[in-house]
């Protein structure tokens, strides 16, 4: 935890960075629960992620990492692209002459929102339903329940922004998930908070239970281009990423 702190204010000290994106899977949201937050129209955005094997499946029983691409094509609709790391170790090719990372693991992305915060009247939240690594090619199984599929997930997430004392804005997230796997469940509620301070607002604080374990993290961004997160899972285990990010329109 000592480590995290450090690591926190060398951040704060050395970089001068609103933004919601979910660099862990590569979509807009919070760590890993959902939001309904949605990236500006034609937003394109790639990055990579150290991940520790403590928010991974239990098919990854050691830290890996992952890489991604996302575009917001519409307002209304973001799909991305991930690939997360295997070891040729755990894949059982080392007999063959194969070491490290060597294979990986590819599922696509799906957001689209259903209603736009304050819509119809201003204390409307935003909703949002979306899916990640919704269907396996092997077999040609939808939601599968072991084998690839690894970070299938279905949700529905509703996102409210709250103003506090005029300059500061405080992000109410909630959202209820839904799989099928045996070995890494995604079934019930997750919920979030947000905080962007006026001092910095290009710093993003957050909080989290994403339906399995609490979690702590920031998001920065730099230069208006770059976000940068560093994350707690379990408030103990380390990760972070590093996110480009351009405005196509």
């Amino acid at each position: 935890m000592m480590k995290f702190k450090l690591l926190f204010i060398v951040l704060l000290c050395s970089l001068s960075f609103s933004v919601s994106a979910q660099l862990t899977y590569g979509t807009t949201g919070l760590l890993h629960a959902p939001s309904a937050e949605m990236q500006p129209d034609k937003t394109f955005m790639v990055g990579g992620n150290f991940m520790n094997k403590e928010l991974t499946p239990p098919t990854w029983y050691y830290h890996t990492y992952n890489y991604f691409l996302n575009i917001t094509i519409f307002p209304w609709m973001e799909v991305a692209y991930t690939c997360t790391l295997f070891q040729a170790e755990a894949l059982g090719l080392k007999p063959y002459g194969y070491s490290g990372f060597t294979n990986q693991d590819r599922y696509f992305s799906l957001r689209l929102r259903a209603l736009k915060e304050g819509q119809f009247w201003k204390y409307m939240p935003a909703v949002v339903v979306g899916t990640s690594d919704p269907f396996t090619s092997t077999d040609d199984q939808v939601a599968p329940t072991e084998g690839n599929g690894y970070f299938s997930r279905f949700y529905i997430a509703a996102t409210k922004h709250i103003p506090i004392a005029g300059k500061e804005e405080i992000g109410v997230h909630l959202s209820y998930l839904y799989n099928k796997r045996k070995e890494y469940k995604l079934n019930g509620i997750a919920a979030g908070i947000t905080y962007n301070p006026s001092f910095h607002p290009q710093l993003r604080l957050i909080a989290e239970y994403d339906s399995k374990d609490f979690a702590l993290g920031a998001t920065y961004l730099l230069f208006n281009h770059f976000h940068i997160q560093v994350e707690m899972q379990k408030l103990r285990y380390f990760s972070g990423g590093l996110t480009y990010q351009l405005r196509l329109k």
